[in-house]
């Protein structure tokens, strides 16, 4: 690297007219990003892009002038104000996608990031090796923050000090994500889920109470593999327990893989020690081509509504934007092109308190899918699990309606049949 500089120094670093892409996850600088809060006109006329994930990532960099630009592929609860305003551009895209657009389509002038210390003549990536990869080459400034906390996985992508420009000390905590409530409902999920599950199977899941529910009905299950976006606490439990092994993975034989680290302290700490990890970039973790090669791989993911034709809807609500696309429709997709592979949509049955199904006839008008209707497999609810995939319009309906609140399954038959007559 250059030198060392003080996060002060950074916003001379960066002038209007850049496009400035920073690392979301535990990658994200905090420091350097409070610098720049102290000196918003250095801010004006930068674009800045990055994969922010909601409950980590806070920051609404749409915020530090009013003449930046911002770039977001999730909706946060920091962020949705701005990108209802139009003050925040924000671009619908499957992880798969959103890495092509960084590494091909858009041109990145810096780089900011959080990395750890470096070990020997490398730098790692450390437990957030999603996204970095696509940017790191073409960007004509890497500035880090080197944060001592920071762990050094055993098997993570590495770069040359060289590498880096500039870089800021810092020594803080690694950001932590809570663990999410595990209520009855997610428990009759997770459990119909796992009936889904062999020995042997390589599964993929995100974050929430279904997906930890899931992962805590996995107990009796044996040689499980891995291969996701992220591992959390529930991954980790399962790992030490010796259900995942990754004995029976085709590629990646005997390693979890996931692209980052989103959990306790406790799991931050296992991520940067357990040679079983293996850290990868979306264009691994995600990639079709890659995951096809895994026998029996099963995707699970969440959303927030499915219709009966099958359309999922995992992003938005009333027509706001809550999240994003996310990486769920590239592992359904794999899923499918997987031998043995399959893939599950889970949700509870109802919202607002019982008043309202989540199978629904259609999606809104003001509703985009996240998944097409020739994506979806399995859908399960807590009254039960259904396979849809190569089922007729009419018969898969019916299937979904079987799995709905039973106080709603009569006026979705009604509605299904004068929509569809």
């Amino acid at each position: 690297m250059k030198r060392w500089i003080e996060s002060d120094e950074v916003a001379g670093f960066i002038e209007a007219g850049m496009t400035v892409f920073v690392a979301g996850a535990t990658a994200e600088p905090s420091e350097i990003l409070a610098a720049l809060q102290r000196q918003p006109d250095r801010c004006a006329g930068i674009h800045f892009v990055s994969v922010s994930i909601p409950g980590i990532n806070g920051f609404d960099f749409s915020k530090l002038h009013p003449e930046a630009r911002s770039t977001a592929f999730f909706a946060t609860p920091q962020n949705k104000e701005s990108i209802s305003a139009g003050r925040t551009e924000f671009v619908p895209m499957q992880y798969s996608a959103i890495f092509d657009f960084l590494e091909n389509d858009l041109k990145i002038d810096a780089v900011l990031a959080q990395l750890p210390p470096a070990k020997g003549d490398s730098v790692s990536l450390g437990i957030s090796a999603d996204f970095l990869p696509a940017v790191l080459d073409k960007a004509g400034l890497v500035i880090a923050e080197i944060n001592e906390q920071q762990p050094v996985p055993v098997d993570s992508p590495t770069l040359p000090p060289a590498r880096l420009d500039f870089a800021v000390a810092c020594n803080r905590p690694v950001p932590v994500f809570p663990d999410a409530k595990v209520n009855e409902t997610a428990g009759e999920i997770g459990h119909h889920i796992a009936e889904l599950i062999n020995d042997g199977d390589c599964i993929q899941i995100g974050l929430g109470g279904i997906p930890s529910a899931t992962l805590g009905a996995l107990s009796d299950k044996n040689d499980l593999g891995f291969h996701s976006g992220l591992i959390s606490d529930a991954v980790m439990v399962l790992a030490r327990a010796g259900n995942i092994t990754g004995r029976q993975k085709n590629i990646d034989t005997g390693k979890i893989v996931a692209g980052t680290t989103l959990g306790s302290q406790a799991l931050i700490d296992w991520a940067g020690s357990a040679p079983e990890l293996r850290f990868r970039p979306v264009s691994h973790t995600h990639d079709v081509g890659v995951i096809r090669q895994i026998d029996n791989f099963v995707s699970i993911n969440s959303a927030l509504e499915v219709d009966l034709f099958g359309q999922v809807n995992a992003d938005m609500l009333a027509g706001r934007q809550m999240s994003g696309t996310g990486g769920a429709v590239d592992m359904m997709r794999a899923a499918a092109l997987s031998c043995g592979g399959r893939s599950i949509v889970a949700l509870s049955a109802t919202a607002a308190g019982g008043e309202k199904s989540r199978l629904v006839t259609a999606l809104g008008r003001n509703t985009a899918a996240t998944a097409l209707r020739t994506d979806v497999d399995y859908v399960v609810t807590e009254y039960g699990a259904r396979r849809i995939r190569h089922l007729p319009i009419s018969a898969r309906a019916e299937a979904l309606i079987e799995i709905a609140a039973p106080e709603f399954r009569d006026q979705l038959r009604a509605d299904w049949h004068s929509l569809v007559a």
